[in-house]
């Protein structure tokens, strides 16, 4: 029997690079455009923004570089997000489609055993209809 070994967040950016987080949310933003749900909530115009955005946000929170930060300063999530209707299904669509995103990129189980537990929780901290 094979154990994960249990790593922390800022382990992560180590294990899987910017490649991996580049995989992840190019694998996540794929999905977008055809969603019901989410498809409306992202600028068709700027889809390729917000995908460099959530990686570059994604790729600080892990222990990489800190581009977001120095771009955007602090991420402000609530406060970014409240534009938009974050109902339940909305919260659970997003959570589908990254969570198929995971699926899809197959990053080590290390590393999915932190982000997908993460991807849950913010999601629904960020609900807010």
């Amino acid at each position: 029997m094979s154990s994960v070994r249990v790593i922390d967040d800022g382990d992560v950016y180590a294990l899987i690079g910017e490649d991996g987080f580049r995989r992840l949310v190019a694998a996540f933003y794929r999905q977008v455009p055809g969603d019901d749900i989410l498809a409306p909530m992202y600028p068709k115009d700027d889809l390729a923004g917000a995908e460099e955005r959530l990686r570059d946000f994604l790729i600080g929170r892990f222990g990489g570089p800190p581009t977001y930060m120095e771009k955007r300063g602090h991420p402000r999530l609530r406060m970014r997000h409240a534009p938009f209707r974050l109902d339940e299904p909305a919260r659970n669509r997003w959570v589908q489609l990254m969570d198929r995103a995971l699926d899809e990129t197959q990053l080590p189980a290390e590393a999915e055993g932190v982000l997908r537990p993460f991807f849950h929780q913010v999601a629904t901290f960020l609900r807010n209809a």
